[in-house]
């Protein structure tokens, strides 16, 4: 009898770590996947107004509609070269999202992103949080090199002029905002998909055809 209790002790217990075993694996697995996809959406925000916020949500919203989207605090990790992961997540994006807050253009960072962005001819869509677009102003104080006051202001008084959302925070509904946002990158990105088809399929026609 107590041999039997202990036969099965151990079965269930052999089993339990099996299952466990399957988890951490498809968590591995999972978190390997994450890390080598490049991301299709890249958020520039300022950490400080937003991230808690707007980004986050947004963020989460786009992971559960199958986007991979790139949030500093969700996708770095110590150890990176803070530098060489933004700029590979530019690159790897197909649209862009800026979230504009009252101190944005105070973070070298946000006007570093978006400059690239903008170099980069990455579809931007801005969210103006709490802030108008003429209130948006890239100040020359010394902080920033000529090069990058230049760039910085260049990109900023691009994006400035592009039609975006708004969002009001004492009145304003964040679900709303979020929901909106992902309505605009899922129509953009089925756009860039259906260009990038038109301009394959243009590339196949003018190809030359070899006879054999």
């Amino acid at each position: 009898m107590a041999a039997n209790l202990l036969q099965r002790r151990f079965f269930t217990q052999q089993r339990q770590i099996y299952e466990m075993t399957k988890i951490e694996a498809a968590t591995i697995t999972t978190t390997r996947r994450r890390v080598t996809e490049p991301c299709d959406v890249f958020l520039n925000h300022r950490c400080r107004d937003t991230k808690k916020t707007v980004a986050s949500l947004l963020y989460d919203h786009l992971r559960r509609n199958g986007f991979n989207p790139f949030l500093d605090n969700k996708n770095m990790k110590p150890g990176d070269k803070l530098f060489d992961k933004i700029n590979r997540g530019v690159l790897e994006c197909k649209i862009g999202v800026a979230v504009f807050s009252p101190r944005y253009c105070e973070s070298y960072f946000c006007l570093h992103e978006l400059a690239l962005l903008m170099g980069c001819r990455k579809k931007v869509i801005p969210i103006f949080c709490d802030v108008k677009p003429s209130q948006l102003r890239v100040l020359n104080n010394g902080k920033w090199s000529h090069e990058d006051f230049r760039r910085f202001r260049w990109a900023l008084d691009e994006a400035k002029h592009i039609v975006g959302l708004t969002y009001n925070s004492s009145k304003g509904n964040l679900s709303e905002i979020v929901n909106s946002a992902t309505e605009i990158i899922i129509g953009s990105m089925i756009e860039l998909e259906n260009e990038e088809h038109v301009c394959a399929d243009a590339h196949h026609q003018n190809m030359p055809i070899i006879a054999l």
